[in-house]
């Protein structure tokens, strides 16, 4: 305010000299140091502002914002430790949890299926599930893909986003993702233990009317838990033996049994 008001008075002596020179009653070197003066006066009150907006940063400072909203975790220090900007553990943890991110491998045999999905634009579900692999804890999405297969594991790390607005995802917490990369429609779904292999390659146990065994090339496609779809080979109802097939030729008599 000292350096403004000077920078007022200044200003009105220069008005007036510049009115006076007009009759030639005062020199223009006065009036050319009055014009110094001003200049100073407003280089004066140009640092002042500096200094008040150094000062409010400073203030600034004397807060630590957070740049994204989450779960603060047990503090690192306690009152009266000395800290510095350069501790390596900091005053504490903030773990964004909503949304949150979900690493995990995919076999480098099925990359092709997933990288076909995202080059057509698509966005594909993830769904986590507990240890157990039971109960569904969140439904999300596909972030991004690695950009390597691991020589190690041979699998690719894939990230799925989740909102987790219910909190039940947590960080490090161990999940099993189930990935929705393609949905087949009508599709004829047998168990899994009623495919069998030969040197032919993938064939089932057809029980005919007779209630012969007679053995089917099939087409067998993805394959979740105890389910196997069949692409080709076997029409819907069909009857195929699941069990002791290990026993069984072709033309040989099967017996349902009830469980």
């Amino acid at each position: 305010m000292r350096d403004q008001a000077l920078l007022r008075n200044a200003t009105l002596d220069l008005e007036r000299y510049k009115r006076l020179t007009k009759g030639n009653f005062i020199s223009l070197q006065q009036v050319d140091t009055q014009e110094s003066l001003v200049q100073q006066h407003r280089g004066s009150v140009k640092i002042d502002e500096a200094q008040v907006e150094s000062a409010r940063l400073n203030l600034d400072y004397c807060r630590i914002t957070a740049p994204a909203s989450g779960r603060v975790g047990l503090r690192q220090v306690d009152l009266g430790n000395y800290t510095q900007p350069g501790d390596a553990t900091g005053l504490a943890v903030l773990t964004q949890l909503q949304p949150i991110t979900v690493v995990f491998p995919l076999a480098e045999d099925n990359v092709p299926r997933v990288m076909r999905q995202i080059g057509e634009g698509k966005r594909l579900a993830v769904i986590a599930y507990d240890r157990s692999g039971r109960r569904k804890l969140a439904e999300g999405m596909l972030a991004t893909v690695d950009n390597q297969v691991d020589p190690t594991t041979g699998t690719v790390k894939l990230k799925a986003s989740f909102a987790n607005r219910d909190h039940a995802l947590f960080p490090n917490q161990f999940v099993n993702i189930r990935l929705i990369v393609e949905t087949i429609k009508d599709a004829v779904v047998i168990p899994a233990s009623g495919v069998q292999y030969g040197p032919k390659g993938a064939f089932a146990y057809v029980v005919s009317q007779d209630g012969t065994a007679i053995p089917t090339a099939i087409e067998v496609g993805p394959t979740e838990g105890e389910n196997a779809v069949i692409l080709s080979g076997l029409a819907a109802r069909t009857r195929i033996v699941v069990a002791g097939a290990d026993r069984l030729r072709s033309g040989a008599r099967v017996r349902a049994v009830e469980e």
